[in-house]
């Protein structure tokens, strides 16, 4: 079973930047692509971005052009810059694999904004 590890949250102020990591195998990003979700507190998951191996990417309406997904061709991982962050923003962020694959979803990484 894949087990894709976010990282790099924090706490920043509205206007602020962070970026975000997802670790997992290679082989697994460019076969089944990568999702980055959010989840904020008392509230359902919702999908945020898209990177499949072939490098295309989408985004929820919410994010676009504050938010860019990327590959990191040398190493296992995909990453969330995430630019002029705003309150509603504030959410558990996950990610796992597309595609059709399985993966397992892991504890997530926090980002908070403060007005």
């Amino acid at each position: 079973q894949v087990h894709p590890v976010a990282s790099g949250g924090g706490s920043v102020q509205a206007g602020g930047s962070l970026r975000l990591s997802c670790t997992a195998p290679r082989f697994f990003i460019n076969r089944c692509g990568i999702h980055w979700y959010r989840q904020p507190a008392g509230k359902q998951r919702e999908w945020v971005s898209y990177v499949n191996g072939g490098g295309y990417t989408s985004y929820a309406d919410s994010v676009k052009g504050r938010f860019t997904i990327s590959k990191d061709k040398a190493r296992d991982t995909v990453y969330l810059q995430m630019v002029s962050l705003k309150p509603e923003d504030t959410a558990m962020y996950s990610c796992n694999l597309g595609g059709g694959c399985l993966g397992d979803w892991g504890q997530g990484t926090q980002v908070t904004v403060s007005s």
